[in-house]
């Protein structure tokens, strides 16, 4: 997974930007404009408002793209006490939470709480969704078979590790709760394979098909 990161700094607070994570989700510019404004340069001004203000709205951030450093001494970002995996129409799945990605071998590629996974199979920065799907016309609803997703009623919620093996589907391990417009919440620490390649017939999950179709990721 390639960074371009840029950073961004006032008195009492440093802002980073991967600009290869960036989804143009927008949370960012329609929550603070007169700091996140596309149209100035820089297009990040963090004098322009306190630092806990601009901390709040980055961690709406769903891609990651943006993190922050507070130099004034207050928090930084939390770990949320649920891990939660936020299923988007014909988009990615965007993952909130302790969350740990590693390679097939378990090596780590990134540790963060906020990151927006690739469904499409088409991202040229796997397994993070840069909007390749747009182009692509990927279809992938936000319905789950949760018949496979025996239950749970965890409280808390530590590491979740997604796991992408080489060629084929990401697994899963530790407690979640899955989200979308069709099932609500259902909370689960079953490990799953979820689909990489996009052409599951039985989205989010993997059903073999990235080996019919020779995916690479």
């Amino acid at each position: 997974m390639k960074e371009k990161i840029l950073t961004y700094q006032s008195d009492d607070i440093k802002v980073t930007f991967d600009l290869n994570r960036c989804i143009h989700a927008a949370k960012c510019v329609k929550g603070l404009p007169r700091v996140f404004d596309r149209h100035k340069k820089p297009w990040i001004q963090p004098e322009n408002a306190p630092g806990d203000a601009i901390a709040g709205i980055i961690e709406k951030c769903p891609t990651g793209a943006l993190q922050y450093e507070m130099l004034n001494g207050a928090n930084n970002e939390k770990k949320p006490a649920k891990n939660r995996i936020i299923l988007q129409e014909n988009g990615p799945a965007f993952f909130h939470g302790d969350l740990e990605i590693q390679d097939a071998e378990g090596n780590l590629i990134l540790r963060d709480t906020r990151f927006a996974f690739c469904r499409c199979g088409q991202s040229k920065n796997k397994p993070a969704c840069d909007n390749s799907h747009i182009e692509a016309g990927f279809r992938g609803g936000v319905r789950v078979d949760t018949s496979r997703l025996p239950e749970t009623r965890e409280t808390e919620h530590g590491k979740l590790i997604i796991k992408c093996m080489k060629d084929g589907p990401a697994l899963l391990e530790g407690s979640y709760r899955i989200e979308s417009a069709a099932i609500g919440v259902h909370e689960s620490q079953k490990n799953i394979a979820l689909c990489r390649c996009g052409e599951s017939a039985n989205k989010p999950f993997c059903d073999g098909t990235h080996r019919k179709i020779g995916f690479e990721g």
